[in-house]
């Protein structure tokens, strides 16, 4: 976004605010013009032209709203730029991407040419290697493209990323049903395709709403395919997560999102018994698992050990209540709760070794303060390295 167009978007989203009775109010004192020229900075500045208002005061709910008002404001302004990026590049090359898909690659190649960080890129690039696939993009056409972005596409990686990428569609539409507030901080989406997504048990897939065009996130379906195709999605709000900060306070059950090809984690189950450790909302893939494996047992045992701050962050405690078979036993660990009966005390995987029995694999997910050192711990615990597995395949944490 030019400065001028920044200039603009920040005056028509300051005339929504103000004609707005309940947050115009929090506009008495404020020094129009710095705050103006805040906004114009930070949309010309920030990589994908996210906006940082300020707090003025206004209440979580209130400032949502202004958010609300902003992203409206930019939305209108991308809109044509995508419609020309189609238009231009068909005007070259007819028929070479379908109109329906332009918005969401015209956001994506866009994005691509910031500086970003590893997961974020990675999934960017996991979708548009696919989608160079999908509609046959080639060098040839690289020129065609950046002149109708107005911008340099890095293509070395996306041929590289197209290079390992399988057949198949580069997104799935998918609408949100389900929207559960499940604790402070984590929410719990349903999300049902419109075609069935191809993914198994541990992996993860990148996320992407329209609230956030070309940002995509890894997130890992909390459970193994079901017959009507519906995939749910732990999301917990992290610093600066725009993607994550949008699912949780701004999705809503009708919208739709995507959801770019599945990928491998390194946690795919494995015959034998299992002892799964999770902490947070890596519970999501181990959960998957249990489900996996509830499908055919085979004689099999699985400790599912989850680990939370307190009683009261286990947050998908009712549905772990449901996870009732004879083969799997479910310890609830709390690591800063002195009441956690009828759980253990402790740091999850400190917890889980007093459970490790030989033979068993074991799977370890959760934050990075977790994963850090856990892979020298178990192996001076005793188990094998072929008997690790922890969601290192790929940067998605």
């Amino acid at each position: 976004m030019t400065e001028v167009e920044a200039r603009e978007a920040v005056g028509r989203w300051l005339r929504l605010v103000a004609a707005d009775a309940e947050l115009s109010a929090y506009l008495i004192g404020v020094d129009w013009d710095r705050l103006k020229a805040h906004l114009a900075r930070s949309l010309t500045s920030v990589p994908g032209g996210e906006p940082a208002l300020p707090s003025l005061g206004w209440s979580e709910a209130q400032h949502r709203r202004a958010v609300d008002y902003l992203l409206g404001v930019l939305k209108s302004c991308e809109e044509p730029s995508a419609a020309g990026f189609w238009e231009a590049v068909e005007d070259r090359y007819p028929g070479l991407l379908p109109e329906r898909e332009a918005p969401l690659l015209h956001a994506a190649l866009h994005q691509l040419t910031f500086k970003d960080d590893g997961p974020n890129r990675l999934a960017l690039l996991a979708v548009l290697g696919r989608a160079c696939r999908r509609y046959g993009l080639h060098p040839a056409h690289a020129a065609v493209i950046d002149d109708a972005l107005q911008t340099g596409v890095p293509w070395q990686e996306v041929e590289r990323a197209a290079a390992g990428a399988g057949d198949g569609p580069a997104w799935w539409p998918a609408e949100v049903i389900g929207h559960d507030r499940a604790c402070d901080g984590i929410v719990i989406l349903t999300v049902r395709p419109w075609r069935r997504l191809p993914y198994q048990a541990g992996q993860a897939v990148p996320v992407c709403t329209p609230r956030r065009p070309g940002r995509w996130r890894w997130l890992c379906p909390a459970n193994a395919p079901r017959p009507d195709g519906t995939v749910e999605l732990h999301v917990r709000a992290v610093p600066a997560g725009t993607v994550s900060t949008s699912l949780i306070h701004e999705v809503r059950p009708g919208e739709l999102l995507h959801l770019g090809p599945p990928a491998d984690t390194g946690l795919g189950l494995v015959d034998g018994d299992l002892l799964l450790v999770a902490g947070g909302t890596g519970l999501a893939p181990l959960r998957a698992l249990v489900e996996q494996v509830a499908a055919d047992p085979d004689g099999r045992r699985v400790t599912l050990v989850v680990g939370a701050r307190s009683v009261e962050s286990l947050y998908d405690a009712v549905t772990l209540d449901k996870l009732r078979h004879d083969w799997l036993t479910i310890v609830p660990v709390s690591s800063h709760d002195a009441l956690s009966e009828p759980g253990e005390r402790g740091d999850a995987l400190t917890v889980a070794l007093d459970h490790l029995h030989p033979d068993q694999a074991v799977y370890v997910c959760g934050s990075p303060a977790m994963l850090a050192g856990s892979r020298l711990r178990l192996l001076a615990a005793g188990v094998p390295a072929e008997r690790i597995h922890l969601p290192d395949r790929i940067p998605w944490r």
